[in-house]
C-alpha cells in the first residue's frame, strides 16, 4: 500500500522536511540524501543568480522547494517574498513565517491568517507555520491552506513536544495535513510526533548543529519512519494497573472442559 503525504494534490513518499537555514552549504547535499528529504525549505535571502555561493547548487534534483518568508513582520511582507520566490522559479510552494516577536520568534497566527488567504487566492500551495491554536487553525482552513504547521517548541530550542497536547487537539480536529515545526531537537522527539498522528515532520537546529550531520539526518529518518508505521498499526492501550502479557488461568484447559 501506498502510504504518501499528499499536499495540493502533490505526493511525497518522505514524510521528514529538511530546514537549511543553519548549514555550511557543502553539507546540505548530504543531510537531504542521508535524511531521505523530498522537500526542503529555502529563504530567499539565500538565493542569487549563480556562483558557488548559491545555495540551489547544492540541493539534488528532484527535492521540491519550500521558500519560507523567514524575516516577515506581517502579511504584507511575506506576501512580497512568496511572490519573489515564485517569480524566482521556485514554484508554488510556500511556508509563511511571520514574527514581529525578536526576543522568542513566536509566529503572529492573525497576519499569518491574512497573508495565507491572500496567497492562497492567488494560486500558491500554503503552509503556513503558527502556534497551535484550535481557532485560528480553522481560520487557516477556510483562508486555503494546505497544511497546518504548528511549532513544537520555541524555534531553535531543540526542546521537543513542549506543546504536544495542543498539536494533538489539532491532529484531532483538523483535516488538514498536520506537520509539526521547530523545537523538534531529537531523533526520539520526531518518532513521538509521528506516533501522534502528525503527517510529518520538520527539522533544522536539531540535524545542523549534530557532530555527524549527515548521520543524524538519517537517524530522523529512521525515527520518523519508525512513528509513522507504529501510528498506521495502532499503538497498544495504556493501563494504569500491571497486567500479565500472558493469562495466568486457563489456558492448559481442554477446549472440552466447563
Amino acid at each position: 500500500m501506498k502510504d504518501e503525504l499528499i499536499l495540493r494534490g502533490h505526493a511525497f513518499r518522505s514524510r521528514f522536511i529538511l530546514g537549511s537555514g543553519k548549514y555550511s552549504l557543502e553539507l546540505i547535499r548530504a543531510a537531504v540524501e542521508s535524511g531521505g528529504a523530498e522537500m526542503i525549505t529555502l529563504a530567499l535571502r539565500r538565493v542569487n543568480e549563480g556562483g558557488a555561493a548559491n545555495i540551489l547548487d547544492h540541493i539534488p534534483e528532484g527535492v521540491t522547494l519550500l521558500p519560507n518568508t523567514s524575516g516577515a513582520r506581517n502579511a504584507d511582507e511575506a506576501v512580497r517574498i512568496a511572490r519573489l520566490a515564485r517569480e524566482c522559479g521556485c514554484g508554488d510552494f510556500v511556508k509563511i513565517e511571520i514574527m514581529r516577536d525578536s526576543k522568542y520568534l513566536l509566529p503572529d497566527n492573525q497576519e499569518t491568517v491574512r497573508a495565507t488567504d491572500i496567497l492562497a487566492g492567488e494560486g500558491f500551495i500554503v503552509m503556513p507555520y503558527m502556534y497551535p491554536d484550535l481557532n485560528v487553525a480553522r481560520d487557516l482552513v477556510n483562508a486555503g491552506a494546505a497544511s497546518i504547521m504548528p511549532l513544537a517548541a520555541p524555534i531553535g530550542t531543540n526542546k521537543g513536544l513542549a506543546t504536544r497536547e495542543f498539536i494533538k487537539i489539532l491532529i484531532d480536529e483538523i483535516d488538514l495535513p498536520i506537520i509539526v515545526d521547530a523545537g523538534i531537537g531529537r531523533p526520539s522527539q520526531a518518532c513521538e510526533a509521528m506516533e501522534l498522528g502528525a503527517a510529518a515532520v520538520m527539522a533544522n537546529t536539531a540535524i545542523a548543529t549534530a557532530g555527524d550531520v549527515p548521520a543524524m539526518a538519517g537517524a530522523f529518518r529512521q525515527a520518523i519512519e519508525a512513528g509513522r508505521a507504529a501510528y498506521l498499526a495502532g499503538l497498544g492501550r495504556v493501563r494504569d494497573t500491571a497486567a500479565a502479557s500472558s493469562p495466568l488461568t486457563g489456558f492448559l484447559r481442554d477446549e472440552g472442559e466447563d
